[in-house]
């Protein structure tokens, strides 16, 4: 688009430019009620009694009941079984993935391209698919390890992969990683030195944000836990839905609530920058120095 200027000049438009502050509104009100209106439902749908319409807090108070202790104690099972998993699945991309990104990016750059592909890679096949080839693996898995719950996230780890590997990238691409590790190594800091004090305070932000959607990948996968026969958060939701929809319904809300309350943990430990100080902190130096 071109607007008629005085003396018969042209303006070009920028192309991708920011929009307006009513155009952002609007788009960010239209996205919200998106996201708010099922989340509406599904916490009013938890104090419904019958098909009255009437309001209860019964399906709550339900949960402390010793009574039904045997019909939820699934769910917490499944629960405590998918926290062990996420913990051990962010235990690998810790100390697996990202030592692999930052020796690819430091050293072998002509392959980071490769290893983005294979990180990439998963999220093309479908979950299904990868239980067909995850099962004869699995029976080899069991009578190493066993068969418990926790083993899954060998195999949710790689579906994580795409998810986990993308905010590291990201990380690793806004930083000059080359520069700032042979000026450390100039100063004589010694490779941990490098990677504890220089690297990791950078990538930071991009690590969270990898750990937070690997968490998010196991407290939500159903397919995997199903299909190897494994008592998740998800699977255990399914079977207590059908004695009791309500109070499955109550865990459902409860674990959206705990991922949007570790999503803002993380993003404010992400947006503390290392060296900074708390208010308080400067505050206390400010009276010091005065």
């Amino acid at each position: 688009m071109t607007a008629p200027r005085p003396g018969g000049a042209t303006r070009v438009g920028r192309f991708g430019a920011a929009p307006s502050r009513v155009t952002a509104t609007i788009v960010l009100v239209v996205i919200g009620l998106v996201f708010a209106v099922p989340l509406v439902a599904l916490a009013q749908f938890t104090f419904r009694q019958g098909t009255d319409g009437s309001l209860t807090l019964a399906h709550y108070a339900a949960l402390a009941d010793p009574v039904n202790a045997a019909t939820y104690q699934p769910v917490f099972d499944g629960l405590g079984a998918s926290l062990l998993i996420a913990l051990i699945t962010v235990a690998i991309v810790l100390l697996v993935l990202l030592p692999a990104q930052i020796i690819t990016a430091l050293r072998y750059p002509r392959l980071r391209r490769v290893l983005e592909f294979v990180c990439i890679l998963p999220i093309t096949v479908p979950v299904v698919v990868l239980v067909v080839g995850f099962i004869p693996v699995y029976q080899v898995v069991a009578q190493v390890f066993g068969s418990g719950a926790w083993t899954l996230a060998f195999a949710i780890g790689i579906i994580s992969l795409p998810f986990a590997f993308r905010p590291i990238a990201a990380a690793i691409t806004a930083m000059d990683m080359a520069v700032l590790t042979e000026a450390a190594r100039s100063l004589g800091a010694s490779w941990w030195t490098v990677t504890w004090r220089v690297l990791l305070p950078n990538l930071r932000r991009g690590i969270t944000a990898s750990c937070f959607l690997t968490i998010t990948v196991v407290l939500g996968e159903y397919t995997l836990a199903s299909f190897l026969s494994r008592t998740t958060f998800q699977t255990a939701l399914v079977l207590v839905q059908q004695t009791d929809p309500y109070v499955a319904a109550v865990f459902s809300l409860g674990a959206l609530v705990f991922g949007f309350v570790l999503l803002v943990v993380i993003g404010r430990i992400g947006a503390r920058r290392p060296g900074t100080r708390s208010s308080g902190a400067r505050r206390a130096g400010k009276k010091e120095s005065a």
